[in-house]
């Protein structure tokens, strides 16, 4: 058995709950006494999810922000977090460690509840796992990669490709202007999800993921899930200034910011009727959403720039 939906496909054999929702969702929902609790782990290992020399205060605030997005994009508020540390011999490391994980942990109002430490061998790469709680809202449905009907709209929120841009600098791969490079840098090692703008669209929607392994395979991933085939329309694809004046707004570039990782926004689906509620709910939010596309019977992804399809890229995205 190899690749990452191969070995996922055999571990539904095991993850028999109702709660684990077919592990076709990014969180699972466990009731409890009547109540729900979402639940998600991430982890993040270096050369994987993050350079070797990124600081360490950055990684643990993309550990706790990675596993944020997921309760975002459930509609769940965060309400704890437990965490795995393996712990080496290197002091400055793991406090400036905790210290970004202090301050992660209060921006997102995530406690930290608990966790394990473990020793790290000696030469290997760091890893860490956090597990993270969310509670939706009462009386809403947690949203899943399900629910998708056919002739429902794509949406995304905020810009896509800053992070794939962010890495492919501290890569030495691209350059970009002073002015832009702190700000794409960041988007790669700081991302922000935003809990209560995933708790605002949740009434409104059919189904909800977050991006993070890249817009062109999480779309086909929820696609799929749902049954259904998707069309992506790239001109309408979010691109930030510092995006455009590094890479350009071309069709390459736009296929670029579209299979790139690491965006941690929203990808929402939702009947044409709820756009007015939707774009309400976003503005209370502070958060603007873009329509890139559309749901139809069928499968597969449809790629359209200018009006007329074209060739998928060599990868849509990120797979471990």
């Amino acid at each position: 058995m190899s690749g990452e939906a191969a070995f996922i496909a055999a571990l539904r054999a095991i993850a028999t709950s109702p709660a684990a929702r077919g592990l076709a969702d990014d969180a699972a929902v466990l009731e409890i006494g009547g109540s729900r609790l979402v639940l998600t782990m991430d982890a993040i290992v270096e050369g994987v999810h993050f350079l070797p020399h990124d600081p360490p205060d950055t990684v643990a605030w993309k550990l706790v922000a990675t596993n944020v997005s997921d309760l975002a994009a459930k509609g769940a508020r965060p309400c704890g977090c437990l965490l795995t540390y393996p712990l080496a011999d290197d002091t400055a490391w793991n406090t400036a460690f905790l210290a970004g994980l202090q301050q992660a942990c209060e921006h997102f109002v995530i406690p930290l509840l608990g966790g394990d430490t473990v020793r790290q061998p000696e030469g290997s790469a760091r890893s860490f796992a956090l597990v993270a709680l969310g509670e939706p809202e009462p009386n809403v449905a947690v949203p899943s990669r399900t629910g998708a009907s056919a002739g429902d709209i794509v949406w995304v929120s905020n810009g896509i490709g800053d992070a794939g841009i962010g890495l492919s600098i501290l890569r030495g791969e691209s350059g970009a202007r002073p002015a832009d490079r702190d700000a794409l840098i960041a988007a790669y090692r700081r991302p922000q999800p935003s809990p209560d703008l995933g708790v605002a669209l949740a009434p409104h929607v059919s189904a909800m993921m977050d991006v993070s392994d890249g817009l062109l395979i999480d779309l086909k991933r929820l696609a799929a899930a749902s049954n259904l085939a998707a069309l992506i329309d790239l001109d309408a694809v979010p691109l930030s200034q510092a995006f455009v004046d590094t890479v350009g707004n071309d069709r390459e570039a736009r296929l670029r910011a579209a299979s790139a990782g690491d965006d941690y926004c929203l990808l929402l689906t939702a009947p044409p009727t709820a756009q007015a509620s939707l774009e309400a709910a976003a503005a209370r939010c502070g958060a603007t959403l873009h329509r890139v596309g559309k749901l139809a019977e069928g499968h597969g992804l449809t790629i359209l720039f200018a009006g007329e399809p074209i060739a998928p890229p060599p990868s849509l995205g990120f797979e471990h």
